[in-house]
């Protein structure tokens, strides 16, 4: 089944990183996608900090993303949201996704688990409490899709697929797929775009927003930046943070490796002018459609 459609209305797109250290050349890809695909529909661009993980959050690392962006000229268009602020929300989808019947505790533990690609089924009918254990929810029998611009057109056939997956952990952290879930719908996001690495939470968040009775954006994923070992440019693969005493070089070579063909020249010119010849000359269909490209570690 495919996702409702959205209404005609402004766009809205977002950038959502996640405080656990600084913005990388990874990051970068995804802030300038999401950038350009915002300006080019003469729409807004919104910023909202993914710091619902107390363990996984780095001190100050808020506030050098902030600043970062502002130094690549990278500006939002409102209040930043942060999700720390957001759990009486949660909260509350929690609760409307509980009269499904869909939802139950579950005592599984990583270690039990480790061994089976998907949930197993174990505390199904165990009737555990949803106070005081993680939460699950059911997934049916039913094939999600959606056709995306970059990655091509994706099913997923949901029990076979996906599972049954946590929307709150057993320490009252909800989970990633409920949160942007409903952080999406509190910013009426209309598109999101970011990296492939997300592809696979996809079919989780247009089934919780069809269960919450949610419009589903549209799902555009960027290839993403790799090294030569196979793995993704990341935070947890020690990348190196940008350097913004060199932003114009990092723009230019964002939209490089995002198949633009800025004149070599803008790479030593201002800011302002790259910004101008991006927004003016951004072309979505020159976008690899890859998941992966890869690049040397910066």
């Amino acid at each position: 089944m495919l996702p409702k459609d959205q209404p005609t209305q402004l766009y809205r797109g977002r950038f959502a990183p996640s405080p656990s250290g600084d913005l990388h050349f990874g990051s970068l890809i995804a802030a300038v996608g999401s950038y350009l695909e915002a300006k080019r529909h003469h729409g807004e661009w919104l910023l909202r900090i993914e710091d619902l993980d107390p363990p996984r959050v780095v001190t100050g690392a808020s506030s050098a993303i902030l600043k970062t962006l502002e130094q690549h000229h990278l500006y939002w268009d409102h209040p930043v949201l942060y999700q720390s602020k957001q759990t009486k929300q949660y909260h509350q989808a929690l609760k409307q996704l509980a009269t499904s019947g869909l939802l139950f505790g579950c005592h599984c533990t990583r270690n039990q688990l480790k061994e089976h690609r998907l949930y197993p089924g174990n505390c199904i009918n165990a009737a555990l409490s949803l106070d005081y254990h993680a939460v699950r929810i059911q997934a049916e029998t039913m094939t999600l899709s959606t056709r995306d611009p970059w990655q091509g057109v994706q099913r997923w056939p949901l029990k076979q697929a996906v599972g049954d997956f946590i929307i709150r952990r057993a320490d009252g952290v909800y989970s990633y797929q409920l949160a942007v879930v409903v952080d999406d719908y509190l910013q009426k996001i209309t598109h999101v775009v970011r990296g492939s690495d997300l592809l696979d939470s996809t079919p989780r968040q247009i089934y919780l927003q069809q269960k919450l009775d949610y419009p589903t954006p549209l799902y555009s994923h960027l290839p993403v930046a790799g090294g030569r070992n196979g793995n993704k440019l990341s935070k947890q693969n020690l990348a190196k943070p940008l350097n913004s005493a060199t932003a114009p070089q990092n723009i230019f070579q964002a939209l490089q490796f995002l198949g633009q063909h800025p004149p070599q020249d803008l790479e030593r010119s201002s800011l302002t002018t790259l910004w101008q010849w991006a927004e003016e000359n951004w072309k979505a269909d020159h976008v690899p459609h890859q998941p992966m490209i890869t690049v040397e570690f910066r």
